[in-house]
């Protein structure tokens, strides 16, 4: 941008001012807030999928090794176990909705929907608690075998992922209630949402994996 000023000497010059373009990136590329979000959350996803590939892999080695002890047959209680597996796919149906109400952009809908999904994870966490407290009655504790150990390492950090869960469901809910469905929060939305549906997927593997095969197998 340029204009024109006159000197003492009664002459005229040309000021040139450079203005920065606000939405100019250094690059010369526009600058994409939920690209680098969404790229970085995918790279926690597959960081954790590496971290319960692993506790995977630990139960396939231990999960045998009863050392006398208590088999999964003799614990598990898989009509119990089923319910609470119903409790999160419900939660993942329930969050769905809570998306389509955002896309609609109904404020109050997608809150809702949050609610209902988040006392469906917690009736999951609280099934989850009573069986880690039954089995402890029990006295097959993680101490008493690798097989326990193995279980209680991986269930157990999987209802610290939906307890991390609901803790941000719930900060959700009240930046939602705050600022609305903007931006930041569609993002978060659908972060959580991600989140959320691996979570499930990991539960199926563990239910079918440690459950059913120990109880059938």
């Amino acid at each position: 941008m340029a204009h024109t000023i006159r000197t003492q000497s009664g002459t005229t010059e040309r000021v040139y001012h450079v203005i920065e373009d606000p939405h100019a990136h250094d690059d010369g590329h526009e600058h994409h807030p939920e690209t680098g979000t969404n790229l970085g959350f995918w790279m926690y996803l597959m960081s954790d999928c590496l971290i319960f590939a692993i506790l995977f892999a630990v139960h396939a080695v231990l999960g045998r090794n009863y050392a006398a002890g208590p088999s999964p047959a003799d614990l598990f209680d898989l009509k119990l176990i089923l319910v609470a597996t119903f409790m999160l796919l419900f939660s993942s149906i329930t969050y769905g909705f809570a998306m389509l109400n955002s896309y609609r952009n109904n404020v109050r809908g997608t809150i809702v929907w949050l609610l209902i999904t988040g006392l469906f994870g917690l009736a999951f966490l609280c099934i989850e608690l009573y069986e880690f407290h039954h089995l402890a009655h029990l006295g097959a504790t993680p101490q008493r075998s690798a097989f326990l150990s193995s279980f209680f390492t991986l269930v157990g950090t999987h209802g610290l992922h939906v307890t991390f869960g609901l803790i941000w469901l719930v900060t959700l809910v009240v930046q939602l209630k705050k600022h609305g469905l903007n931006a930041a929060n569609n993002r978060r939305l659908m972060c959580l949402s991600m989140f959320w549906h691996f979570l499930d997927v990991i539960w199926i593997g563990v239910f079918s994996y440690v459950y059913l095969m120990g109880v059938v197998g």
